[in-house]
């Protein structure tokens, strides 16, 4: 990797550094076993150091910030940068294998991969092409997943898990306060149930190893609200102050596809 000196290769080398941990952790288990406990947790685990990573207190305690503001628009500044991380991609990272599923089941077929891809886009994600499309066009092969014929689902699922994994970890290392705020540095009681449930691989079915760190038997979108209450609720005001509606009217937007 090649990287630079700035905070995007910085979140990268951890998120890639994550697999690396994996890998070592249960490098000693049976061939059959030296996996994730499923393809979302091999995806989440550097993602969910990133979160302690991220945080503007850790930053300026190792260093890399000279200041750290203390109020309520730092706050929101810090959480609205985190939502746009990892909030927005999470439609798209569901939609991607919800195109290939259908394309593998013959729901959708070359005669209209490039209209599902646009109709798929404006369900999960109320956006559409800049510029009339046609199925000469062939977008889904703009994402690389799409044409390495690489599984996409794994990014949806960590993106939920990352932040269950968070909340989990940040009660063991004893942290009082907002979730968004913890760091989990330097908790000796984090990091070793962190490391029990790396080095577990795949030798269990992944809601058992889910349950050993978090006491959750289910994926649960739960802690991602936690994690953005104090934005979701300043949303909410500046959404009402300004008058901004939500969401997208599908029938009244236009879906530039020529049929």
């Amino acid at each position: 990797m090649c990287t630079g000196m700035n905070q995007e290769n910085l979140i990268t080398i951890h998120h890639e550094m994550g697999h690396c941990e994996y890998f070592l952790a249960y490098k000693d288990l049976p061939c059959a076993y030296r996996s994730g406990a499923n393809p979302g947790f091999h995806e989440a685990i550097g993602d969910t150091i990133a979160l302690s990573v991220e945080n503007p207190k850790h930053l300026k305690s190792v260093g890399l910030l000279y200041t750290v503001g203390n109020d309520t628009e730092a706050d929101i500044n810090f959480l609205m940068m985190q939502a746009l991380r990892r909030v927005a991609p999470l439609p798209f990272t569901l939609l991607v294998d919800q195109w290939r599923w259908k394309v593998f089941s013959g729901r959708i077929t070359p005669s209209n991969y490039n209209s599902e891809w646009w109709r798929l886009r404006m369900h999960y994600q109320g956006v559409m092409a800049p510029v009339p499309r046609t199925e000469q066009d062939f977008d889904p092969g703009a994402k690389f997943h799409v044409g390495a014929n690489y599984p996409y689902i794994g990014y949806f699922v960590s993106l939920i898990l990352q932040f269950q994994f968070h909340r989990s970890l940040c009660k063991l290392s004893k942290h009082q306060g907002n979730l968004h705020e913890c760091s989990i540095y330097k908790s000796k009681d984090a990091g070793k149930k962190f490391r029990e449930m790396l080095a577990a691989g795949r030798s269990r079915p992944w809601p058992q190893t889910l349950y050993r760190l978090t006491g959750e038997r289910e994926m649960t979108a739960s802690a991602i609200l936690e994690y953005f209450a104090p934005l979701q609720e300043w949303l909410i005001k500046y959404r009402l102050k300004k008058g901004y509606p939500t969401g997208w009217r599908k029938e009244r937007c236009y879906l530039p596809i020529q049929w």
